[in-house]
């Protein structure tokens, strides 16, 4: 396990030394591991550090409101970028495909924010999952092996890229960070882009964002697994009233980690589930069934793209 203080202080000075008399950009996400290094970043540099939160329009129920509110005494920067996003990936079905395009994008926006502020470097919060996953070809992390091959930033800072994810957890209360941040559960940086098998569309994103909004409300404060979401893996037939349907096979999913590296099915009661596919296929009209994911990670990934 990481020395937190002993880290804390060799991070602190290492962005100090990377960031020169520079203006640094962080790609400020709202999850632990850029919250870590948005708090690192602020101890070494002050207001030298430029914080920027990317709507990309593939962002969880009430995500971007509650990031500013967090966020607020932050000055941070917050960009509409959803049309450019979901355009760039209109028509897209492969997964990989899917996620290095999203992984450009960002790069993009960030470039382009960048300049506007005089910055030359970009932060962000790559953890060493994300490496091993990207260079072992399991998949490409939208800030790993997704991000593009050329761009406008002279360097990349990446203070926490050898920590896993429990000892940023870890990191994140010795920095004095809200509890809501320590714990709070991953979510992909391509966000519920990779939570739609296959293309992504204004419209499938919309009932995939409001299934894993019910999935989260049912499962996280009675369960509190490492990580729990829904996504949309197919479509079937169904039976609504006296009428027979078409729409969208829901697949929720909730486990329990260390890392991420492995994971285990979080054993759910059939009542609760039941619930949540009641509740699922009475309030989103789109979903005509729901079904839950007990395969472990190996050899499933936790999420399905």
């Amino acid at each position: 396990m990481v020395n937190a203080s002993k880290f804390i202080s060799e991070a602190t000075a290492e962005i100090k030394k990377e960031a020169g008399s520079e203006r640094v950009v962080i790609a400020l996400s709202g999850g632990v591991d850029s919250s870590v290094c948005a708090a690192l970043a602020t101890r070494a540099i002050g207001d030298r550090l430029v914080p920027i939160y990317v709507d990309t329009g593939l962002m969880r129920k009430g995500e971007t409101d509650r990031i500013k509110e967090i966020f607020g005494s932050f000055n941070l920067h917050v960009v509409d970028a959803g049309d450019e996003f979901l355009d760039a990936i209109a028509g897209v079905n492969d997964p990989e495909k899917k996620r290095k395009i999203i992984g450009e994008r960002f790069i993009r926006v960030f470039e382009r924010e960048a300049r506007r502020s005089s910055a030359k470097y970009l932060l962000q919060g790559t953890i060493y999952p994300d490496r091993i996953e990207s260079e072992g070809g399991i998949k490409s992390h939208h800030n790993v092996g997704g991000m593009p091959g050329t761009m406008e930033f002279t360097k990349v800072i990446e203070p926490i890229r050898d920590l896993y994810k429990d000892e940023v957890r870890e990191v994140a209360g010795a920095l004095g960070l809200p509890a809501e941040l320590q714990h709070r559960m991953p979510f992909p940086g391509p966000g519920l882009a990779v939570r739609v098998v296959g293309e992504v569309t204004r419209e499938n994103i919309a009932v995939v964002r409001e299934a894993n909004w019910i999935a989260e409300q049912e499962l996280v404060e009675r369960y509190r697994p490492w990580q729990c979401f829904a996504a949309l893996v197919g479509l079937g037939t169904g039976v609504k009233g006296d009428n027979r349907v078409h729409g969208w096979i829901v697949s929720v999913r909730a486990v329990n980690s260390r890392d991420g590296m492995t994971a285990d099915p979080v054993e759910i009661p059939f009542e609760v589930l039941g619930r949540i596919a009641s509740r699922i296929t009475s309030e989103i009209p789109e979903v005509a069934r729901v079904v839950y994911d007990i395969t472990p990670k190996p050899p499933a990934t936790i999420e399905y793209e």
